[in-house]
């Protein structure tokens, strides 16, 4: 037998899904960056601007047919010039496969909304608003979708502060709601996140007959 033909047989078969993800890259061509296979996932990396038609071809392909909308996430990642990922999570009921696409974006760069494709994705790209600042082009009421009117920043992006901008209480006095700037009670406490069984220099309450 041919030396390539031997090699070739060798080669353990491709699953479905690393099939589907040969046939999604061969169609979509320089629409999407790579297509990647690790952990029984198939992960697709489009541009931005091409989101709508690359999800409008795995929606409507034969050999996809992703019809079932699953999530819209984001991730922050502050050392890139393009610091977030929009992830998107979608199902084929009549192929029983699932898929991830991501496309990445910075702070002033719209990413187009998909919501006339999935409807069901708009209160998850208000939430990616809300939690990131995430802007989507052309979304039908891009308002924040958890925290209050006068909310300030957006806090799930890794630089937003652990105790926020304001505090909110309710005041007897005036009769309303008000917004202060954050006053923290105590100071914050030191941990040394050591077993209280060794390694402290001090005696815990109650451990002073261990340490004697």
């Amino acid at each position: 037998m041919d030396t390539d033909l031997q090699a070739e047989a060798d080669m353990p078969a491709k699953s479905a899904l690393e099939v589907l993800g040969d046939h999604i890259a061969a169609s979509l061509g320089d629409r999407i960056l790579e297509t990647t296979f690790a952990f029984g996932e198939l992960t697709v990396v489009a541009r931005a601007e091409e989101i709508v038609s690359v999800l409008t071809f795995l929606h409507d392909d034969p050999k996809c047919l992703f019809v079932c909308f699953i999530d819209l996430c984001g991730a922050d990642y502050p050392s890139r010039d393009q610091r977030f990922d929009v992830v998107y999570h979608l199902l084929s009921p009549r192929h029983n496969e699932r898929i991830r696409v991501k496309v990445e974006t910075d702070p002033d760069t719209p990413v187009p909304s998909i919501v006339e494709l999935f409807p069901g994705a708009n209160w998850f790209e208000r939430e990616a608003y809300d939690l990131f600042g995430i802007v989507f082009s052309g979304h039908p009421d891009l308002r924040r979708l958890l925290t209050d009117y006068g909310f300030e920043g957006h806090p799930l992006r890794k630089d937003f502060p652990l105790t926020g901008f304001v505090e909110v209480r309710y005041d007897e006095a005036q009769g309303r709601v008000v917004y202060e700037p954050v006053k923290l009670a105590q100071e914050f406490r030191n941990f040394d996140f050591l077993s209280p069984w060794e390694g402290t220099d001090y005696v815990l309450p109650g451990d002073e007959k261990a340490k004697g």
